[in-house]
């Protein structure tokens, strides 16, 4: 087994996903030693109880995949999800809001979420495949302001997954207290290996299992 388990949330958000599927999901995060599930809020409770003997952690997504809900809505979202068991939700920024400029409402957005999750993980997807170069900076910068504890790339469900170059420009902006999460595109070892020296400290996957078996997946998340 390759040492970049560690680093893998291994993740399944198809939304046709099914009982069997996320139970499939969380033996092979135990038997790979994954750092975390990465499931909808509705699976969030079962999947904590297939891993209540394990140190992996149940993380879920917030606003997902768009970011357009309320504040208060992604608040509560969060609020439910880590009262169903979730150590870590992965927000998506209210993208139309950053690019009208409106900074302090996208900086309150991510508060929200923050302030809710009673002192859990927090990751801000900034969905980069939208943004400039200068707008993926301004969400960084804004997710930090806000108390995140992390900046990933993207949801899976937009233009494309993450790059090299937008972690390396993601990793140069928040500096290094702060975590970074590249989500989608990883579908082999020298992938993920790229990601990590590009300075990725968590990899959003689905082809978690194959990634550390040294397969190489095409297509999907």
């Amino acid at each position: 087994m390759t040492s970049v388990n560690m680093y893998i949330d291994h993740t399944l958000l198809k939304p046709e996903s099914t009982q069997e599927q996320i139970k499939q999901l969380t033996d092979e995060a135990k038997a790979y030693h994954f750092a975390s599930v990465c499931v909808h809020p509705t699976w969030v409770a079962y999947a904590k109880e297939q891993l209540k003997n394990s140190n992996i952690k149940v993380c879920t997504v917030i606003g997902f995949p768009l970011g357009a809900s309320t504040s208060r809505t992604k608040a509560f979202e969060t609020q439910d999800a880590i009262s169903n068991g979730a150590d870590e939700v992965d927000m998506v920024i209210n993208i139309g809001k950053l690019k009208s400029r409106q900074y302090d409402e996208v900086e309150e957005d991510i508060r929200a979420v923050v302030d809710a999750s009673g002192g859990k993980l927090v990751k801000v997807i900034i969905e980069a495949c939208l943004l400039t170069n200068d707008e993926k900076v301004k969400a960084c910068q804004l997710s930090v302001i806000a108390g995140a504890d992390y900046v990933k790339t993207s949801t899976g469900f937009s233009l494309h997954g993450a790059t090299v170059e937008d972690v390396a420009l993601m990793r140069q902006t928040v500096g290094s207290n702060v975590g970074v999460k590249a989500a989608g595109g990883a579908r082999s070892l020298a992938d993920v290996e790229a990601f990590i020296a590009a300075g990725a400290t968590r990899i959003g996957t689905s082809a978690g299992v194959n990634i550390v078996s040294g397969d190489k997946v095409d297509g999907g998340y």
